[in-house]
C-alpha cells in the first residue's frame, strides 16, 4: 500500500512539476476556495459579532441568513483541501518537514471544528439564549481570527 502511495506521489510531483498549466490551475483552486469560502465565512462571522453584539436578541432570519453561507464555506473548503492535498503532494519533501505547514494544519482543523460548533449553536428552531449568543460570538471571533492567520501562513509556504 505504501509503494503504491509513493508511486502515485512521484507519478504526480513529475506531472505537476513539467506542466505551467496544471501548476496553475491547482494553485488558482486553491486560492479560489480561499477566496470563495473563505470570504463568505468571514462576512457570516461579521455579521454574527454584529447579531450578538451586546445583549440584543438575535432573531430567527439573522441566523438563516448567517448559516446560509454554509454551503459556500463548505465548497470552498473542500477546493482548498482537494488542491491543498494535490499541492502537498507535489513537493512532500519540502512539506513534510516544515513546522509551518503543520501549524497551518493545525489551524485548518480547529478551524473546521469551530465551523461545527457554530452551525450546531444556531440550528433548531428555538430562541438563543444568553450562552448560545456568547457561543456563537466566541466562534465567529475565532473563525474570523483562524481565517486570517491560515492565509497568512499559507504565503508564507512558498518562502520556505
Amino acid at each position: 500500500m505504501a509503494s503504491a502511495v509513493s508511486h502515485v506521489v512521484t507519478f504526480w510531483s513529475t506531472v505537476y512539476s513539467g506542466s505551467p498549466v496544471l501548476r496553475t490551475f491547482v494553485a488558482f483552486v486553491h486560492i479560489a476556495g480561499l477566496v470563495g469560502g473563505g470570504g463568505a465565512a468571514v462576512v457570516a462571522d461579521r455579521a454574527t459579532l454584529k447579531a450578538t453584539r451586546g445583549g440584543r436578541c438575535v432573531t430567527r432570519e439573522q441566523i438563516d441568513a448567517i448559516h446560509n453561507t454554509h454551503r459556500i464555506v463548505i465548497a470552498g473548503l473542500a477546493a482548498v483541501i482537494v488542491s491543498g492535498v494535490l499541492l502537498f503532494a507535489a513537493d512532500v519533501a519540502t512539506y513534510a518537514p516544515s513546522k509551518l505547514f503543520w501549524i497551518k494544519m493545525g489551524m485548518v482543523a480547529v478551524l473546521m471544528i469551530n465551523g461545527a460548533l457554530l452551525v450546531r449553536v444556531g440550528r433548531g428552531g428555538r430562541p438563543l439564549g444568553q450562552g448560545s449568543r456568547r457561543t456563537m460570538r466566541w466562534t465567529a471571533g475565532i473563525s474570523l481570527a483562524l481565517w486570517f492567520l491560515i492565509t497568512l501562513a499559507g504565503a508564507g509556504l512558498p518562502n520556505i
